[in-house]
């Protein structure tokens, strides 16, 4: 297989000494390269000295997710891209199936393994669970959890299905469609730009698959915790920059009237709860959107809107109650066969 599992870093050494050790003995049909996105601590010499055989990218500053995997992709030759969070275990052949359909299948282009939560590992987790979703107005959800509702792992997703966006924390995908797709959307910094991303290819043509054989568990929050107004503002705003930049425009006004309001009653929520940064942070990311959402007018390249739910996640969530994927009527989630 001619596979690059590429970890971005910054600053985490106590990450990549826990968890590295489960990437290198349980990838030995890949390459392994780090990109150091100019971290001050002692990763490198840590990596330089415990793992001679990974492959280093030096970067001279923090250039964040969407720009630290951009330049660092530029200078690694491969025909597949494992992008792995450095919070990540994998697990002993979770490289097969998700390889198995990129490279059998030419109309698929990204593939995510099933994630579970590393401290509760009977427990979907929250960043890319079972696969990821994106309602009418850009909110996304994944299969096995809904906002903060997280699904005990049953085998019930134990499948492979076409979804809306793979997780980022582990996402595979064509080297050569990544970067035909020009990668990450540097506007994102990070929050949802796999979103953007996924969409992206969807719109050139290509499916995204759920591998529900592959399994990896994910601490999540190592580098935003859940609770951080600055993830608050990066997940508002670059939710509703993904929607605009791959709808047409005529659709933009109604959805950013009805985000308007929804995201106002969100903002509305942390007042009530005392979380007070986390409104000022709602507020910014309407405030960051308009300055420059005007810079994708006239860069769209065609739409797709399949498999995109149609409802409202925020309603069906907190007004009626809905808590579990499978409790949602008008989800469609397209089978797929893999290896045919």
């Amino acid at each position: 297989m001619d596979v690059a599992i590429v970890l971005l870093n910054w600053n985490g050494v106590s990450l990549l000494k826990e968890f590295l050790p489960s990437v290198v003995v349980n990838s030995k049909a890949a390459k392994v390269y780090i990109i150091d996105n100019g971290s001050t601590d002692d990763s490198v010499a840590f990596v330089e000295e415990h793992y001679p055989s990974i492959s280093l990218i030096k970067l001279d500053e923090n250039l964040g997710f969407c720009r630290g995997y951009n330049e660092g992709l530029k200078k690694i030759k491969a025909s597949y891209y494992v992008l792995l969070n450095t919070d990540v275990e994998v697990t002993a052949g979770w490289l097969e199936d998700p390889i198995r359909v990129l490279s059998t299948d030419d109309t698929v282009g990204i593939c995510q393994p099933k994630i579970k939560a590393w401290k509760q590992k009977d427990s979907f987790e929250y960043a890319g669970a079972a696969g990821g979703y994106i309602d009418t107005l850009g909110y996304p959800f994944c299969r096995g959890r809904l906002f903060e509702k997280l699904e005990e792992d049953k085998g019930q997703y134990n499948d492979f299905k076409e979804i809306f966006w793979a997780s980022g924390a582990c996402l595979f995908i064509k080297a050569e469609l990544f970067h035909r797709s020009k990668g990450f959307d540097a506007n994102f910094f990070a929050h949802m730009e796999e979103i953007d991303l996924c969409w992206r290819v969807k719109n050139m043509g290509y499916k995204t698959i759920y591998c529900g054989t592959s399994t990896v568990y994910h601490v999540g929050g190592a580098t935003l915790v859940k609770n951080n107004p600055k993830k608050t503002f990066l997940n508002f705003r670059n939710s509703m920059l993904s929607m605009i930049k791959n709808l047409p425009i005529h659709r933009w006004i109604p959805k950013i009237l009805a985000r308007l309001l929804l995201d106002g009653l969100a903002g509305g929520y942390f007042l009530c709860k005392g979380e007070y940064l986390h409104t000022l942070a709602v507020i910014k990311a309407h405030f960051s959107f308009y300055t420059i959402v005007f810079k994708y007018i006239g860069k769209k390249q065609g739409y797709t809107f399949s498999p995109r739910y149609k409802g409202s996640i925020v309603l069906d969530y907190f007004l009626r109650g809905k808590k579990r994927t499978s409790e949602i009527k008008g989800l469609e989630f397209p089978n797929y066969t893999p290896f045919s």
